[in-house]
């Protein structure tokens, strides 16, 4: 399974498919896996408490899944982790799964319990 950060307002306007902002300014759908996603979540959207991480799985999404080196501050990081991005919309269909994603006490991010225990 692969995970998509997003807020509770954009899921609940996604019709067929989740289509953020990345989707048209650089060509895919940024996701993480469990252990990477605290990374951007903590990075981006630090004390944010209205996301959610949608559980997707990668063979339902019907558009090419790539993991590729993370960017930072405008660098690529081939020594950092990889994520995984999804070149096309996420299908509703292909998200298995919606886990609420508040942050902790510090404003920083761990993944839920919820996926932890898998």
């Amino acid at each position: 399974m692969i995970l998509h950060i997003c807020s509770r307002a954009d899921w609940d306007a996604a019709d067929d498919s989740v289509r953020p902002p990345s989707l048209r300014s650089e060509g895919f759908v940024h996701c993480s896996d469990p252990g990477t996603v605290a990374l951007p979540a903590s990075r981006l959207y630090p004390g944010r408490t209205d996301l959610l991480l949608l559980e997707v799985d990668p063979g339902r999404v019907g558009s090419p899944v790539r993991w590729e080196p993370g960017v930072r501050d405008g660098e690529v990081e081939t020594s950092g982790p990889w994520f995984p991005h999804v070149y096309g919309p996420l299908p509703r269909t292909a998200v298995v799964g919606v886990h609420p994603f508040p942050p902790g006490d510090d404003g920083t991010f761990r993944l839920p319990a919820s996926l932890a225990e898998r």
